[in-house]
């Protein structure tokens, strides 16, 4: 399996901006710039692509490992933070919130843990520090 996707930029690093899109036009032209990646303004950035992708391969991960070990998740909610400083990506955060029947959460924390090494974007971001938080809903939440 490939996927691919594509960056257009025009102009200066600062004053310039370009878009971003993919294969399947799930973005189509999305923009970025210098003030979208390293300020608040307007448009994506890689490093939000990147937690992106870490999060749903995660929470994808996670559904297959609990399926796998006979749970059937209601809901999982990861949110992923990339941090970048000076100019190096240097960790992805994942924070995970799932509400599954009839698991404890020895085994939730288990199988967690065993979806943030295996998933393949945790691999792929294998140069990363790759933290996580992940919390058991209980039908009280």
């Amino acid at each position: 399996m490939k996927r691919q996707a594509s960056a257009v930029w025009n102009g200066t690093v600062k004053e310039g901006s370009g878009y971003v899109a993919s294969e399947s036009k799930a973005l189509e032209k999305l923009p970025y710039s210098y003030h979208s990646r390293f300020e608040n303004g307007t448009g994506t950035n890689p490093e939000e692509l990147m937690a992106a992708a870490h999060a749903g391969c995660f929470t994808m991960q996670l559904s297959a490992n609990l399926t796998k070990a006979g749970f059937q998740p209601e809901n999982i909610k990861t949110t992923c933070t990339i941090a970048m400083e000076e100019g190096v990506i240097t960790t992805s955060h994942l924070e995970v919130k799932a509400r599954i029947t009839g698991i404890k959460n020895e085994k939730f924390q288990e199988v967690a843990q065993d979806a943030k090494q295996n998933c393949p974007v945790s691999k792929a971001y294998a140069a990363l520090e790759i933290t996580m938080e992940a919390a058991l809903k209980n039908d009280t939440d």
